[in-house]
């Protein structure tokens, strides 16, 4: 885990699933994101990661949690295509918006991978109100760890939200 506080690069999407608008992180400035970035072949994804995703959306989505999937394909490409993901999403069940990350121009490397540092799947970061990656994990995360996170980001936002700062600025009184 990494704690940081570096402004979020806009993901760069080819098609979205399980949302009817294509989401941007521009837009969901204001709110605390969780994004996990996952390979629907990946064995870590499909057991903990993705399980954990969802978790966090149903138990933090209430109190503004917004919880993103980013399918990061590094490798196997030719079997991981959006029909075999939109399949994928649908076996298991994922409600969660998911994004398919841009291929690379001649880089087996996405482009919002390779621009939010990740070191593959799955990955999970938390992304303040500000737009700040704020938490960036590589690997299994232990879920009291990450809801302790994620409470601690909720709590900061309803509270410059209560100041008038959710923008990053604050009123003058």
């Amino acid at each position: 885990m990494n704690a940081l506080s570096v402004p979020a690069p806009e993901l760069e999407v080819e098609t979205w699933f399980n949302t009817p608008r294509a989401l941007s992180l521009s837009a969901l400035r204001g709110r605390v994101v969780a994004l996990h970035a996952f390979q629907m072949l990946c064995p870590g994804c499909v057991s903990h990661g993705i399980p954990q995703a969802e978790r966090l959306r149903d138990n933090f989505a209430a109190d503004g949690l917004v919880v993103i999937g980013l399918h990061t394909v590094f490798e196997h490409h030719a079997a991981m295509t959006p029909v075999a993901l939109s399949a994928f999403l649908h076996e298991y069940r994922i409600r969660m918006p998911v994004g398919v990350d841009r291929a690379g121009a001649g880089d087996p490397v996405p482009r919002s991978m390779r621009a939010l540092g990740l070191r593959g799947t799955p990955s999970l970061l938390l992304i303040d109100h500000l737009g700040h990656v704020r938490h960036h994990h590589f690997g299994r995360v232990d879920d009291l760890v990450l809801g302790a996170q994620v409470a601690r980001l909720l709590a900061e936002s309803a509270a410059a939200a209560a100041q008038g700062c959710d923008d990053g600025r604050c009123a003058v009184s």
